[in-house]
């Protein structure tokens, strides 16, 4: 039996962004990578923890991503926390730099992956959690599963 292909395999996930951030719009970008780049981030060496992206000159970029080195990239290896070129159509990069600029918020990546061959970045419009917004999420979180763990047992005593 053949195995089912996944069209959208996750090579990273930036986790830390949702208890970090509001996440509000997001959107789909192409990366500008390297071979040794693309190597790599299909063997999972991708870190977007601490990465962000920017818009200057027109231009939206993803900063402080880490790509590890290819392991068998010799001299051709690329450095793995330059700044790489996001592919977006211009109408999108015009919108983006007005929300950044006007509002105040920043462009965080939300996770990297495989679509259709092509390695794609998730890129969401996010305004950082102050403590007490990330206490708060964390006590709806616990009630809500107090509720749903309620519920299953509910259903077990009949």
């Amino acid at each position: 039996m053949a195995t089912k292909y996944d069209p959208a395999k996750v090579l990273s996930d930036n986790r830390p962004a949702g208890h970090n951030f509001f996440l509000f719009d997001r959107y789909e970008a192409g990366i500008a990578l390297t071979g040794t780049e693309v190597k790599a981030a299909k063997a999972g060496k991708v870190q977007l923890r601490d990465a962000y992206a920017n818009v200057e000159k027109g231009e939206a970029w993803l900063l402080n991503a880490h790509i590890s080195e290819y392991s068998h990239g010799n001299i051709f290896n690329h450095a793995p926390t330059r700044p790489r070129k996001l592919l977006l159509h211009r109408r999108e990069i015009e919108k983006l730099h007005a929300i950044i600029r006007e509002k105040g918020l920043s462009l965080v990546p939300t996770r990297l992956y495989l679509k259709n061959g092509k390695i794609k970045c998730e890129i969401a419009v996010a305004k950082g959690k102050k403590f007490h917004d990330k206490r708060e999420a964390e006590r709806a979180k616990g009630d809500e599963e107090e509720a749903r763990t309620a519920i299953r047992n509910s259903k077990m005593a009949y």
